[in-house]
Order: C-alpha cells, then structure tokens, then sequence
C-alpha cells in the first residue's frame, strides 16, 4: 500500500514594497509572523512573462493556482531552464538525538533528484545541490510544534520562523534559489504526512536575497520514492495531478492520472513528466508540438517522451494537441519504457485532456483510458485501472464527448509511432 499524496499548501502573496530592505534574519523572522493565515490553495495570478509558445493549441494561463495555461509564464517561481542552486538544512530538536548523519540524510534525496530533472529536461535544467553536512538545533522540542498533514497555520509559522532564525548564523541564503528544510526523521513530533512546498505570503528577506517559499521535508529514513522530486515541482509551478476524496481520508487518490506522471504519485511506474508539463517548463520546444486543427484527418509522426533531443532530430514532434475550448485540449504523445519510465506497465499512445482553468489539485489533467474495461499490473501500479491506458499499435481509440478518433497506425524503423486522427 503506498502512502497518501501529500498536498502543497500556499497562501496569497503580495509583493513587499519596494525600497524596504529587512535587515538579515532579526526582520525576515519577523516576516514570518505574517504566515499566520495559510490556504490550501491561492487564486492569484502572479506577474507574467513572455512564453515561448506562441502557437494556436497552446491554452492561456489563468488565475487558477498552479494553471497549465502556456501562453505566459507566473514569473512569482522560478524557471528551471538553466542551473539553480538549493541548500538542504537538517533541522535537530532538543528532545531527540539524531540517529543518522546529515550526509546519510542528504544521500536519500541527492543526487536521484538532481539525476531526475536531468533525465525529464533533456539536461536543459541543472539542480545542484548544497546539503550542509551539520544539524542546526531547533530552539523547541519536536513534539511543541504539532506537526501533521494539515497543520495548525500558527504552529507551521512558529516551526519556520525558528527554522530559518537557527539557519542564519551558519547558512548564506544569498547562495541558493531553493531553500529544503529537512526535519530529523526520528523526532517523536515529526509526521511524514507534513511533507509539503509553503509559500510566504510576502517574501522573506535573508542575506540580500528574498526568500518566497521553503520545502518542508519530514520524511521517514529511507524516504517515500521520488518525494522531492514531487515537491520540487510545486517550486516551478507545476500543479498536484491527484484527486483527494473530499474527506481527504477514504477514497482512491489516482483516479486522474494513475502512475503517468511524478506530480500524480511519487511512486508511480511511469513518473515522467507529461508532454505538456514539459512544455510548460520550456523542456519541449514550440516546434515539437503539432497543433491538430479542424475536421478530415491528420497524419503525423510522434517520437517517444522518453527520447533525446538528438534521437528525436530537429524536426521532431513530442506531442499532438487538439484544443477543444478556450481552456481545454486533448493531447496525444507516447509513452514507452524508456528513461524514467523504465519501470512502466504498458507503452503507447497516452492521451489525456489538460484544463488550464483547473487548479492545483482539481483534475487540470485527466488521462483517458483506452481499455476501459480492464485493469493491469495490479502487483506494482498505484491505480491499475489507468496502468494500460495507452493506446497500443494497431488499435483506435475514440476520445468520449469530443468526435475523435485515435489510431496507433504503425511505427517507424528508428522507434517513432504513427498515428492518424480523424474528426
């Protein structure tokens, strides 16, 4: 049994005045004071910048949080299109020794996280990490800050503002673009659901540079597989893919995307980053995208996700998209068991519909299922009904309520599949 996703928590930023410098730790810990209401989820916008994706299927952003709208990019995260440094902190607690070294600790996350975001990039985004090789001690016990899944905004507010002002003395955040707070994981208050990215509500100013937003890390020893790699993606905007039950208790948390992608579960078979996240996040160039447009029928070629730039060749295309509504559109790219999704159930053609105007969490994306009478790898998917969701060579799938159809036609000598789509 795999553990239950575990959610982003945000709150509403607003920007700091302009002009006003806090003075190192002593004013950013005060800052931190002004955490005390936290939100599940955040409806603005953030500034925008230009994106490279001026094409017609690329669906607009919208005040959604986490939106996977394409036509600017929320300039409030950073981009992952060139090397960003991070600092992982290990945080100790007067009312537990530590039985396991900061360096055993660092080793659970780095460098797999580094070598993921390599391998889903293409290596056009670098994650060096700095993990500091002492612990910093925590002013309280471990038990005072009730840490849990859902925390109480005070006490999370309490844990950070003390997190950082322990931090300070020995850590230049000037250096970093992510900052990972990483909690002894044999403290008795420490709860691994608590895991999650906390955005500040207005930036935190620590050594000249203005801190948005930490990862709170309160993993077990080893760690739930490809845990930071799902955090670390809330850093570059990119939304929650599960669906928590309205309990947030009982209930199947897979039904969305099953195993397809890291930011549906971390244990997923295939935890690639989709085609249009990639997109997104500038991996994918404008030319790799065939926009589908109007009724007859379309041919083209589309090479597997998992490929090289270089295998793919210049012309290349990763991904079909037929925009369906202003904010919706179908798309289509292939998923085989290369790079991160070596470990993958079935390979094909995997369509799924993306819904910029759904937030974080929401369903902004829905993979459909070809063979929706049947499950597969029951012994190792995370939602089997979804593990063979691809359409296989030879086969045609209708897309439910949209009037097109999807046929897996054939595949070229250098691993390429064909695929014809009829309106």
């Amino acid at each position: 049994m795999s553990r239950i996703p575990l959610p982003e928590v945000d709150v509403q930023r607003q920007q700091t005045p302009g002009g006003v410098e806090r003075v190192r730790l002593r004013s950013a810990a005060a800052a931190l004071t002004s955490l005390s209401a936290l939100a599940a989820i955040s409806l603005a916008s953030g500034p925008a910048v230009a994106a490279n994706t001026s094409v017609p299927c690329a669906l607009p952003r919208t005040k959604a949080h986490h939106s996977l709208g394409l036509d600017t990019w929320n300039a409030a995260y950073p981009r992952p299109l060139r090397t960003l440094n991070a600092v992982m902190i290990f945080l100790s607690f007067p009312d537990s020794k530590p039985a396991i070294t900061p360096k055993d600790l660092a080793a659970d996350y780095f460098p797999a996280t580094s070598r993921f975001f390599d391998q889903a990039s293409y290596g056009k985004f670098r994650l060096n990490a700095d993990p500091q090789q002492h612990w910093v001690r925590m002013p309280a016990a471990s038990t005072s800050y009730r840490i849990q899944r859902d925390w109480d905004p005070d006490q999370r507010t309490r844990y950070l503002r003390d997190a950082i002002h322990a931090a300070d003395p020995t850590t230049d955040f000037s250096k970093y673009d992510i900052v990972y707070l990483v909690a002894d994981p044999d403290a008795p208050g420490v709860d691994s659901d608590a895991t999650k990215v906390v955005n500040f509500d207005r930036p935190v100013r620590a050594d000249g540079r203005d801190i948005n937003r930490v990862v709170t890390v309160f993993e077990h020893h080893p760690p739930d597989r490809n845990v930071l790699a799902h955090e670390t993606g809330h850093v570059f905007d990119l939304p929650d893919l599960y669906h928590r039950p309205q309990d947030g208790k009982n209930g199947d948390w897979d039904t969305y995307v099953g195993d397809w992608d890291v930011m549906g579960s971390q244990f997923g078979t295939a935890p690639d980053l989709f085609g249009w996240q990639k997109w997104k996040l500038g991996w994918l160039d404008r030319q790799e995208v065939a926009c589908v447009t109007g009724d007859g029928t379309s041919r083209l070629t589309l090479e597997p996700l998992s490929a090289s730039p270089a295998k793919a060749g210049a012309a290349g295309k990763r991904l079909a998209v037929a925009r369906t509504a202003e904010d919706r559109a179908i798309v289509i790219e292939v998923r085989d068991s290369g790079g991160l999704d070596r470990a993958s159930c079935k390979q094909g053609l995997l369509v799924y519909r993306v819904q910029s105007g759904s937030a974080s969490g929401g369903g902004p994306v829905e993979v459909l299922d070809a063979h929706p009478g049947t499950d597969a790898c029951w012994e190792r998917s995370v939602y089997p009904p979804l593990a063979d969701a691809p359409v296989a060579l030879g086969e045609t799938f209708t897309v439910p309520g949209e009037g097109m159809k999807i046929e897996a036609e054939g595949r070229t000598k250098s691993g390429a599949w064909t695929v014809k789509i009829s309106h």
